[in-house]
């Protein structure tokens, strides 16, 4: 459905000038992510010192030293580690990669919290369609939070948007560490939690786009949004060896413990806290009408020099 509205709405685009794809990086670079990403999410299971884990690690990390030495020497590499370095995109995918750690994590937590029987003493005792639906006040304020997030980019710049976000997710997840005995609560931290996102999601592609030349604002944001894919699934790995690890018995039926999800909150702040110290180190916004190092402007200034 949503490849057909593409091709009915979307504008086509003229079509672009030299290039070409790069195959050796993106085999080189699909591998990586193949045996990271398997590591991450089955290292639980498969225990995280097991043949199986370390394997994957040890792989994906050949695979990715092997990408970055080729990416550095073909001429048109699929994504160029030169421009990928700089500080405004280096720092912006830090921050992108622990802030989607943050993001995953109230649904994680709060999920399991629903669902554990109120034998506990904790629990709520909630079918998984109510757990579900206690996401939808958060993505309603995510919605919501979106002009917000436009209006303030505009008068103080998306490394602010960021750092907003960021500390909205520390309030509400450190709230939620404290106070979750009570289903208004989690609802708060749902909704603020997804307010956060909001803030800092339109934030994230502006900050990319603001320090890239024109021609590789569509890789440089794919980088983007892998960083934050790698947030996401670390988020879940964390969280399920936490609350494996921390376990109580209840009519013969291992859940976590109130100690585990306490911690896993705390993880998630801990989390938006690092996201919003890393945005703070993020280069401050450009004078209007300087649309990054390889504007023209900027080049003629460098060159009067």
């Amino acid at each position: 459905m949503a490849g057909v509205l593409v091709l009915l709405v979307v504008p086509r685009a003229a079509p672009p000038r030299g290039g070409r794809f790069d195959p050796l990086g993106a085999l080189l670079l699909s591998g990586a992510l193949v045996g990271l990403f398997l590591a991450v999410s089955q290292g639980g299971t498969w225990g995280w010192t097991g043949g199986l884990t370390l394997g994957s690690f040890a792989g994906a990390a050949t695979l990715l030293v092997l990408f970055g030495a080729w990416e550095l020497r073909t001429p048109q590499p699929l994504i160029d580690l030169r421009v990928s370095r700089r500080p405004q995109v280096l720092l912006t995918n830090t921050a992108s990669l622990v802030f989607g750690f943050a993001m995953l994590t109230n649904s994680l937590v709060f999920t399991q919290l629903l669902q554990t029987p109120t034998t506990t003493g904790y629990g709520f005792g909630a079918s998984m369609l109510v757990a579900g639906l206690l996401q939808a006040p958060g993505g309603v304020c995510m919605i919501s939070m979106s002009p917000v997030s436009a209006r303030i980019t505009v008068h103080l710049g998306p490394k602010m948007t960021l750092m907003a976000g960021a500390l909205v997710l520390v309030c509400s997840y450190g709230f939620a560490a404290m106070w979750h005995a009570q289903l208004w609560q989690l609802l708060v931290c749902t909704a603020l939690v997804g307010s956060g996102i909001g803030l800092a999601y339109g934030a994230m592609p502006s900050l990319v786009m603001d320090a890239v030349p024109a021609g590789q604002t569509a890789a440089a944001n794919s980088l983007n949004n892998l960083c934050r894919s790698l947030g996401t699934s670390t988020a879940g790995a964390v969280t399920g060896l936490i609350l494996a690890m921390r376990t109580t018995t209840v009519s013969g039926r291992a859940v976590p413990d109130p100690a585990a999800f306490t911690t896993v909150l705390l993880a998630g702040a801990s989390a938006a806290l690092l996201a919003l110290v890393v945005a703070a180190f993020i280069p401050g916004r450009r004078a209007r009408g300087d649309s990054g190092p390889d504007h023209p402007q900027r080049t003629l200034a460098w060159g009067r020099r």
